[in-house]
């Protein structure tokens, strides 16, 4: 009987972890530092706090240094996460496809949208990807803004004349020196004035999607569900 080979052990959290930290060193200098920084600056806060407020309880400084450990692991984690991120996006830039790895792999829950356009230029690849959220409508134009520019008023005209009442916002992704990064695509989201409700949040992307039956392919050069930033756990 031939012998059935076993499928690849997936590695231990630490050694993702390791992986991850190797692969943002690589774009991101700064990372130790940042790290060092992340751990100490609790543990120290902490060694002060219990010194001022428990000098003479042996096990009050005992917990507040302990928490200050588990403080600085937890820091060390969520800055090792964005860098991570910001690492990756970084090695899209500026590629078709790129704004649409970015909407699949880091858009909060309070928002709904796709990696795939709602339209494209066949000529040059320029892109509008849309999302639904928080602070209404988001059409996100991926080119250079004076070509995706036309593009954009067309969605937004698109939007206005099936939901009126609705705030379309626009965001320009490009070579322009006044283009959003990458990553800040999720942030810049995320600041904008609440105007729907969770259940008018899907409401609205459910009856935009009548305008995207015919959905449009990806553009050639990239496939976003290979990019997907990897994050510690």
């Amino acid at each position: 009987m031939a012998r059935t080979s076993s499928p690849a052990k997936e590695p231990g959290r630490l050694k993702q972890m390791w992986q991850v930290f190797k692969m943002t060193r690589r774009y991101d200098g700064n990372i130790v530092w940042m790290l060092i920084l992340a751990l100490i600056a609790p543990i120290g806060a902490a060694i002060v706090i219990s010194i001022l407020f428990s000098s003479d309880n042996i096990i009050g400084i005992i917990l507040y240094n302990i928490s200050g450990v588990l403080g600085g692991v937890l820091l060390v984690l969520i800055v090792l996460g964005r860098r991570a991120e910001r690492a990756a996006f970084s090695q899209i830039e500026g590629q078709a496809g790129a704004v649409g790895a970015v909407l699949k792999s880091s858009l909060r829950r309070s928002w709904i949208g796709s990696e795939m356009p709602i339209n494209v230029s066949p000529r040059t690849q320029d892109a509008v990807y849309r999302a639904v959220g928080k602070g209404g409508v988001v059409l996100i134009g991926e080119g250079p803004r004076s070509r995706t520019q036309p593009m954009l008023d067309k969605e937004r005209a698109n939007v206005a004349r099936i939901l009126p009442n609705v705030t379309v916002t626009l965001m320009y992704v490009g070579p322009d020196p006044e283009s959003t990064p990458l990553h800040k695509i999720v942030p810049s989201l995320s600041r904008l004035k609440r105007v729907l409700r969770r259940d008018e949040v899907t409401a609205v992307s459910n009856r935009l999607a009548s305008l995207s039956r015919n959905s449009l392919p990806i553009p050639k050069g990239m496939d976003p569900t290979k990019v997907r930033a990897p994050r510690p756990r």
